[in-house]
């Protein structure tokens, strides 16, 4: 195994590289896309079948989960870069929000905490979406 690689081979690894951040950045705007638009459509039918205080409270959650994927999404980017634990960041923020929202009387824990979930909901349609999506055919 040769101790130095030819140009070719690191321009190779370089490329793998660049695709699969292109990858990455891909993913990071479908589930920042796909969590929108499900708090959108959550948030609709939550003021139409409850209350606007519900929808706002569910909204709020929603929120804080989308700045926490942001937050985790930055963190997992930095991985193998830095030697900082991942996750402590949005940890913090998930625990402010629980605690705001059960100590001021006008919000709900439980659609704060379901609006926060959001975000898992997206995943998991990706996650089905990309199951079921045909594979590409290589001739």
């Amino acid at each position: 195994m040769p101790l130095t690689e030819s140009p070719t081979e690191i321009a190779a690894t370089v490329s793998d590289d660049t695709d699969s951040m292109k990858d990455y950045y891909q993913l990071q705007r479908t589930l920042l896309l796909l969590s929108l638009v499900f708090t959108g459509i959550i948030f609709i039918c939550v003021w139409i079948f409850y209350s606007l205080n519900l929808a706002l409270n569910y909204l709020l959650g929603a929120c804080v989960g989308i700045i926490y994927l942001k937050l985790l999404a930055g963190e997992v980017e930095k991985i193998g870069t830095s030697g900082q634990r991942v996750g402590g960041k949005g940890l913090a923020l998930v625990a402010a929000m629980i605690i705001v929202a059960s100590q001021w009387q006008e919000l709900h824990i439980v659609p704060v905490f379901l609006g926060f979930l959001t975000y898992k909901v997206a995943i998991i349609a990706y996650t089905i979406q990309s199951v079921m999506a045909p594979e590409p055919k290589s001739e």
